[in-house]
């Protein structure tokens, strides 16, 4: 018994002066309930909506400043032509328009009703509920103060329509998040594996003397992968389109080549997680761990980022799976081209540019 003991003491002993088992038994939980805690919510805040108030008067006035005070909402901007409804709505940030009819006031107090149209972005079905349910349940709260104090009871008619996704389907969401977290995760797993591979079978030093430049070796590995997840890509959007009903309503090559770059991003950052793994396991660990969850709660795939506290928005920025859906919803769902997407569109290849100078440079290092 007392060697037992002391044979469990030891294990204790060996476990503290691991720093790694530390990190996974303690660190990781605590970090992933933090951020579960943080991003798993059903509430929304700071959503940013534009007004269209043809009548300016005291009460859409007061209905607008109740709307945009509760927290939940923040005046992007004020639109001064319906026709620029839809563009705001192309660009992306604006997540809903609120529309008030002509004469409100008059007709509101005169006849006892008047309408609100509300228009939402619904490209993300599930935000879009919540934003119309949060701006309805305001505007009626409004209402009832004001029946409180009227013998002749009014109401406001609330009319909703849902852009871009008039159906309300969940396939419109899931679809782009499934394409960037499947690209993301095989790209990126894959060429990860590829180069400890090597160093596990011993060829690294082969490669590292032979008369290929770093930047040969890093393409050459790279490339086989880039043709496979194309293919990936492809199919993706093929079956998406015929059997999940995913509009293509932009161009098909730009989205295309917007996938092209997204995938070689991903191979890059692969490439330099592999450089930095000394084994395959170590690597897809890494590929799993630091890609997987990050692309699910940061990306904007499943949980609006608008919702999150500010930390993990500022993380959100450095996600490059957050600026493929950007993409994609803009492409397949708006019909938009690179007018609208050119930032998006810098940044991932800005990442990419970044991932190969990185890895080239830690060949370098290690051929010195």
């Amino acid at each position: 018994m007392h060697r037992f003991l002391g044979f469990v003491k030891k294990e204790f002993f060996h476990i503290f002066r691991d720093g790694r088992t530390m990190l996974v038994l303690f660190g990781i939980p605590v970090v992933q309930l933090l951020i579960f805690g943080y991003v798993v919510t059903n509430e929304i805040k700071d959503i940013k909506i534009a007004i269209f108030d043809q009548s300016k008067d005291e009460v859409t006035i007061e209905i607008s400043n109740k709307i945009i005070s509760s927290g939940y909402f923040k005046l992007e901007k004020n639109l001064d032509n319906i026709s620029n409804i839809e563009e705001i709505f192309r660009e992306g940030y604006v997540k809903e328009v609120i529309v008030f009819e002509p004469d409100f006031a008059r007709k509101f107090e005169r006849e006892g009703i008047a309408a609100i149209q509300i228009l939402a972005d619904a490209s993300d079905a599930n935000t879009a509920n919540l934003i119309v349910n949060y701006t309805n349940a305001i505007i009626m709260d409004y209402v009832k103060k004001v029946n409180g104090s009227n013998q002749m009871p009014m109401k406001i008619e609330p009319e909703v329509r849902m852009i871009y996704n008039e159906g309300m389907k969940g396939v419109y969401m899931f679809v782009p998040g499934t394409m960037a977290l499947i690209l993301m995760l095989v790209s990126a797993m894959m060429t990860s594996i590829s180069i400890a591979r090597e160093k596990e079978m011993g060829t690294m030093e082969v490669l590292l003397v032979s008369p290929l430049k770093p930047f040969q070796i890093v393409t050459g590995k790279v490339i086989p992968y880039v043709v496979f997840a194309f293919i990936n890509a492809v199919t993706i959007i093929v079956i998406g389109h015929f059997v999940f009903g995913m509009p293509i309503k932009g161009s098909v090559l730009f989205l295309l080549a917007e996938s092209f770059l997204f995938i070689s991003m991903a191979l890059s950052l692969g490439i330099l997680i592999s450089t930095m793994a000394k084994s395959q396991q170590v690597a897809m660990f890494i590929s799993v761990f630091v890609l997987m969850l990050p692309t699910l709660l940061l990306s904007g795939f499943i949980f609006p980022i608008e919702n999150m506290p500010v930390i993990l928005q500022w993380l959100s920025y450095i996600m490059p799976p957050k600026y493929f859906i950007i993409i994609i919803k803009n492409i397949m769902l708006k019909g938009t081209g690179i007018a609208f997407v050119w930032k998006e569109t810098l940044i991932l290849f800005g990442m990419m540019l970044f991932f190969i100078a990185v890895s080239v440079k830690k060949f370098k290092i290690r051929l010195e």
